[in-house]
C-alpha cells in the first residue's frame, strides 16, 4: 500500500483556498511539480500540462484542454443547481456545466439537469474524472459569502471532501488523513452563552420590561389557547409577571438570573460565557430600525464577583463584541475593559446580534483576538460556512473561526423557525448526526434568561445536554477546541525521495494535543472494504501524539484491518 501527496493545479488565484481546503482535509498533498507522476492528481485550471496521474481530477464549467482528448462535450451551463454523488446530495452556488455522455465514459455525478461529472480511461489506461464545477470556487464562495439559510443544515463543504475521498478510494487507491475530531471521540461540543441580560432587575420602565409583561401575561395565553403551552407553562409566566414588584424591591430571587442555573445545569462541563464590555452602547452601523435595542443594561465590571466564580468552574470568558467587528481601536478597547478582570487577553469573541461583514476577520486579528465565534445564522441553525469544523477565514494570518451551529433564539422564536420542543429535538439530532459522520466542533449558544420565564426554554436544553453527553463527544471550551484545531493544522507531510521510492512523512513539532490525534487509513483494497458497498467505506484509526515523525509506508503494512485503535504506533 503506497500513500502518495495528491497532486494540485489550480487557477493563479487560487491558492489560498487550496491550501484552507487541504487543512480541513488534512492528508498529504503538493502543488503539482511538473515532471513527477502523481497517483492523483487535482485539477481546476482550464489549461492543464501534458501531466501524469493515475487518477486525475478535472473540475471547472469551462471547457478543458483535456475534454477534446476525452471526448468530454460540455451540453449546457446552470446556476442554482444541485447534484447527487451516492447519498451526498450538494448545492452548488457557482457555475455547473453538464455534460454528454458518450459511450466510453460513465456518470459519477448528476444533476436535475443531466450529467455533473464523467469518468473515462485515457489511452495510457489512466482515470480521468471530470466535474462540471469548480471545487475551489464553491470553497471560496463558502468561506467567504456563507450559505443561504435555506440550504443551512447541509455540511457542503464537508460533503465537497467527502466526495473527493470517495472518488479517491473508489479507484481503489489508499487515503490517509487526520481526521476533525480528538481520539476517543468523534466530534468536540462547545456549550456557549451570549450574556445580554444578567437579570429583570436592570430593567424598569424600559421595552425590556414592557415586553416581558407583554409576552408573560397575554402572550402565554394566546399560546395557551393555540395549544403551543400547557396549562401549567402558562400558570408558571403568570406568577413570573406577577413577582416582578418583588424582584425589584430584592424580596424575592431574579428569575432572569443566567449563572447558578448554568452552573448547575452543566456541571462538571466547561462553558463558554461572551460578556458585553460597556454598559448603554449600542453600538455603530447597527441594521435595522431597534437599534437602540442593542445597549445592555450592564457592562462586564458589573460582574466582577460572578466572573471569580465562572473562571473557579473552569469556564472561559470571552468578549460579547458592539464595535470590535468593524473597528480596530474599539475591538482593543473592549478586549481591554474584560482584561481588567481577567488575567490575560479574553481569547475569544462572539459580535453582539452577529454583526459582521467581508472585514470583520481581518479587524479581529489585528484587535488580537484568537478565534472569532460569530459566523452562524440568527434565524435558523446549521453551518453558514458549510463545514463543521474550525477553519482559518480567507486573508487573514492567525485568527481562527469556531462557527456557531444551534442557537435558542432560531428554534423558538416565533419569528424564526418557531419549533415545538419535539421538532427542535428532531432538527438537532440531524445536525448532531453530521457530526457523528463528519467530526468538527457543534457549537451552541443558549442566552442569559432563555431557561426562565418567560421563554422556558431550559427544559429542551436539558435535553440536548443529555443527548450529547450519551454522543461521547468531548466537550471543551472555544480555546480548548480552537487550539485542538490549530495544532492539527501544525501537522506537515513531507514527501521523501524520489521516483517511484519517494514516501510520505508526517511531521509534528508543535506542543503535544490533548486529546490526541488520530491517524485515519482507508484500504479499498482490504477484505474489509472488499466486502462494503462503493462509497462505504471501512477504516483503522492509529492514535498518534506526534511526538515522532512518521514515515507511512513501512506503518501502513503493519496495520491491522480490525478498525481498532492501537494505544500507539505499530513499531
Amino acid at each position: 500500500m503506497l500513500i502518495r501527496l495528491i497532486g494540485v493545479i489550480s487557477k493563479k488565484n487560487q491558492g489560498q483556498v487550496v491550501g484552507e481546503f487541504f487543512e480541513l482535509f488534512k492528508t498529504p498533498w503538493e502543488a503539482y511539480k511538473p515532471g513527477r507522476r502523481y497517483e492523483v492528481l487535482v485539477a481546476t485550471a482550464d489549461d492543464l500540462p501534458d501531466v501524469s496521474a493515475r487518477l486525475l481530477l478535472v473540475y471547472g464549467c469551462q471547457t478543458s484542454s483535456i475534454d477534446a482528448r476525452q471526448g468530454v462535450v460540455v451540453r449546457a451551463r446552470h446556476r442554482g443547481a444541485r447534484v447527487c454523488h451516492h447519498k451526498f446530495d450538494v448545492p452548488i452556488y457557482g457555475e455547473l456545466a453538464t455534460f454528454e455522455q458518450v459511450n466510453s465514459s460513465t456518470p459519477v455525478m448528476t444533476a436535475s439537469a443531466g450529467v455533473a461529472g464523467l469518468r473515462s480511461v485515457s489511452a495510457t489506461g489512466d482515470v480521468v474524472i471530470r466535474i462540471g464545477y469548480d471545487l475551489f470556487e464553491e470553497v471560496r464562495f463558502l468561506l467567504t459569502s456563507g450559505q443561504p439559510g435555506e440550504y443551512a443544515r447541509i455540511p457542503t463543504l464537508d460533503l465537497h471532501i467527502a466526495i473527493l475521498r470517495n472518488w479517491i478510494l473508489n479507484e481503489g487507491l489508499p487515503v490517509l488523513e487526520i481526521p476533525p475530531s480528538p481520539a476517543g471521540h468523534p466530534f468536540a461540543v462547545c456549550l456557549t452563552h451570549d450574556i445580554d441580560f444578567v437579570g429583570i432587575r436592570n430593567h424598569k420602565l424600559d421595552h425590556t420590561m414592557w415586553g416581558f409583561l407583554l409576552r408573560s401575561t397575554f402572550g402565554a395565553a394566546l399560546r395557551y389557547i393555540r395549544r403551543s403551552i400547557s396549562i401549567g407553562r402558562l400558570l408558571d409566566s403568570w406568577r413570573a409577571a406577577a413577582s416582578l414588584p418583588f424582584v425589584y424591591l430584592g424580596w424575592t430571587k431574579d428569575f432572569w438570573a443566567p449563572f447558578q442555573w448554568y452552573l448547575q445545569v452543566e456541571k462538571g462541563l466547561p462553558a463558554t460565557y461572551f460578556l458585553i464590555p460597556f454598559k448603554g452602547r449600542e453600538g455603530e452601523r447597527v441594521p435595522g430600525r431597534h437599534a437602540y435595542r442593542r445597549a445592555a443594561a450592564y457592562e462586564v465590571t458589573d460582574l466582577k464577583d460572578w466572573m471569580s466564580v465562572l473562571k473557579r468552574y473552569g469556564c472561559e470568558l470571552g468578549v460579547h463584541g458592539i464595535d470590535s467587528w468593524h473597528n480596530v481601536e474599539k475591538g482593543r478597547s473592549e478586549a481591554a475593559k474584560i482584561r481588567e478582570l481577567v488575567s490575560g487577553r479574553p481569547a475569544g469573541i462572539r459580535i453582539h446580534w452577529l454583526l459582521q461583514d467581508s472585514q470583520t476577520p481581518l479587524i479581529l486579528e489585528e484587535s488580537g483576538y484568537a478565534y472569532d465565534s460569530t459566523s452562524g445564522y440568527n434565524e435558523t441553525i446549521g453551518y453558514r460556512n458549510g463545514t463543521t469544523q474550525v477553519f482559518r477565514p480567507l486573508g487573514v494570518t492567525t485568527l481562527l473561526e469556531l462557527p456557531l451551529n444551534i442557537q435558542d433564539g432560531a428554534l423558538f422564536y416565533p419569528h424564526n423557525l418557531n419549533l415545538t420542543n419535539s421538532d427542535a429535538q428532531k432538527s438537532c439530532e440531524r445536525l448532531l448526526a453530521n457530526s457523528q459522520e463528519f467530526g468538527g466542533v457543534l457549537t451552541l449558544v443558549w442566552h442569559d434568561r432563555s431557561h426562565a420565564a418567560e421563554r422556558f426554554w431550559g427544559d429542551f436544553y436539558l435535553v440536548l445536554i443529555r443527548m450529547l453527553k450519551s454522543s461521547d463527544a468531548w466537550f471543551a471550551s472555544g480555546t480548548d477546541a480552537v487550539a485542538w484545531f490549530r495544532k492539527r493544522r501544525q501537522v506537515r507531510f513531507e514527501r521523501k525521495g524520489t521516483g517511484d521510492g519517494a514516501i510520505t512523512v508526517l511531521r509534528y513539532d508543535g506542543q503535544t494535543p490533548v486529546p490526541s490525534f488520530k491517524l485515519r487509513v482507508y484500504s479499498p483494497t482490504s477484505a474489509a472494504n472488499r466486502a462494503r458497498r462503493p462509497g462505504d467505506w471501512a477504516f483503522v484509526d492509529i492514535l498518534w501524539r506526534g511526538e515522532k515523525d512518521i514515515e507511512f509506508d513501512p506503518v501502513l503494512n503493519k496495520i491491522p484491518e480490525t478498525g481498532e485503535m492501537p494505544a500507539s504506533l505499530p513499531q
